[in-house]
């Protein structure tokens, strides 16, 4: 029996495009970096004070300082996505199915746990989760294989046994340092930003071409 584990942000709801405009605005306008939104795209991984550490260096902000600007950008994020939150396409039924078959699955995810808790409670998506892997979870985010690792030692699956969604070329690392194999959602990044990764088994935009029994 296999384990599916979840990332969240852009894998099980696309709203990364959210996330990149409230982070945006926040680096540019309120901090003063001199960003534009590719770039700050491609920081775009990992914990949030990780995030403020690569762009503006150690020491600029005092670990109370980050948490705030944490918190903000993701009230902000809220704010705008709440309108919109659903998930990807095929993916109640994808869940579903996998639930109603018996396999275990965990969300592992580099959020923190108020926008893990804004998804899955207001979604009614909890039950179907073994385990919920958040930043605060781990020591060591993406790629580092932790939060993987953790998920499916939370759900008693050999990582071998565990088969990875994701979106970012960031976390489809973290699954092949974890020895996982990993499917991608095209959500956000386009298939050649893929490109060296041998554990990708399948691309997909949604879940409607995902089958259960296939995996």
């Amino acid at each position: 029996m296999k384990a599916f584990l979840f990332d969240m942000n852009g894998t099980m709801i696309n709203d990364m495009g959210y996330h990149l405009d409230a982070w945006y605005k926040i680096l540019t306008e309120d901090l003063g970096a001199s960003l534009e939104r590719e770039a700050v795209k491609k920081q775009m991984y990992g914990k949030n004070d990780e995030l403020l550490i690569r762009i503006f260096g150690e020491g600029r902000f005092t670990a109370d300082e980050m948490a705030e600007l944490s918190v903000e950008k993701e009230r902000r994020y809220q704010q705008t996505y709440k309108p919109h939150l659903e998930l990807i396409a095929g993916l109640p039924a994808f869940l579903e199915k996998a639930y109603q078959q018996g396999i275990p699955m965990a969300i592992g995810s580099a959020a923190i746990t108020f926008n893990v808790d804004f998804v899955l409670d207001n979604l009614n998506l909890r039950h179907y989760f073994k385990a919920i892997v958040s930043a605060e979870s781990v020591q060591i985010s993406k790629p580092h294989p932790e939060t993987f690792l953790l998920a499916a030692s939370l759900i008693g699956v050999q990582p071998a046994d565990c088969i990875v969604f994701e979106d970012a070329p960031k976390g489809v690392e973290a699954a092949a340092n974890a020895g996982m194999r990993c499917v991608v959602l095209t959500t956000m990044h386009t298939r050649d930003e893929f490109e060296g990764y041998s554990n990708i088994i399948a691309f997909a935009d949604d879940y409607t071409t995902l089958d259960v029994d296939a995996l």
